[in-house]
């Protein structure tokens, strides 16, 4: 997945607990998720036009 292998993908989450704290994770993972659903419903709606 985009060259990234399991250890640079710990390393990343790693990060991202330190920043953001294990409480905020879920909370952020859910607007991230949110995001990329309206985006992929946009680019569907652009491409049946």
């Amino acid at each position: 997945m985009f060259g990234i292998g399991n250890q640079e993908l710990l390393m990343i989450l790693a990060v991202f607990v330190l920043l953001f704290g294990a409480k905020k994770l879920p909370e952020l993972a859910r607007g991230i998720g949110s995001s990329m659903r309206e985006f992929k419903q946009s680019l569907s709606e652009d491409q049946k036009s």
